[in-house]
């Protein structure tokens, strides 16, 4: 983690941001730096840090192939980029908390007690939760997580742009995954940008910000 890492302006990162259309197709990236940068992702929070945030990198021909017609309203991106990575909330997370929480406790980072109460916990709601309430935790996670990419991507010299214009109710099962347990929440394109995206304005805090 952290080694490819060439902007390390934090300032420069979230203004300099911008949503790309068009890549330079001569760039790629490797599976080893998307590792990375999914790796850098991942530091962001989520709902009992159960980290339901699951990632199709489609960067081959034939899988761009495949997604092409899930994407018509975005396919520059998808023709251009390095890969196009398909944001999905996994609806089943708990899954995943004891080998979360294990580690946490053998790295030093957890008490086995509170580990032991928290797993307990975990395993005795999540499972319960109404599906749309599962499906509402993982879209907002993943939306943090998918949010912490873009800027990393940018720290890692490379440019992205968010789609919610795809097939939300093919793009799943096309990449051979149960739609009943992963839920899309976006598309990001990933690329060395060939035209630079467009500034845009932003409504100032007074407009947006109730104050009580």
């Amino acid at each position: 983690m952290l080694e490819h890492i060439q902007n390390n302006d934090f300032v420069n990162i979230i203004t300099g941001r911008r949503s790309v259309r068009h890549y330079d197709e001569q760039v790629k990236i490797s599976k080893e730096e998307l590792h990375d940068i999914i790796n850098e992702a991942s530091l962001a929070p989520s709902s009992a840090n159960l980290q339901p945030w699951r990632v199709i990198v489609v960067h081959t021909p034939e899988g761009k192939n495949k997604l092409r017609p899930l994407v018509q309203f975005n396919t520059q991106q998808n023709d251009t980029s390095a890969a196009m990575l398909i944001i999905l909330g996994d609806t089943q997370s708990e899954r995943n908390v004891e080998e979360i929480y294990n580690a946490a406790v053998e790295q030093g980072k957890m008490p086995k007690e509170v580990r032991d109460k928290q797993v307990t916990q975990i395993l005795s709601m999540f499972p319960l939760l109404p599906r749309e309430v599962k499906i509402e935790v993982a879209k907002i996670d993943a939306s943090l997580f998918a949010m912490q990419l873009m800027l990393v991507a940018r720290a890692h010299g490379y440019d992205t742009n968010p789609m919610a214009g795809f097939e939300r109710d093919k793009v799943v099962h096309t990449f051979d995954l149960d739609d009943e347990r992963y839920v899309p929440v976006m598309i990001l394109s990933i690329g060395k940008a060939q035209e630079e995206g467009h500034e845009s304005v932003r409504l100032p805090s007074e407009k947006i910000t109730f104050w009580r």
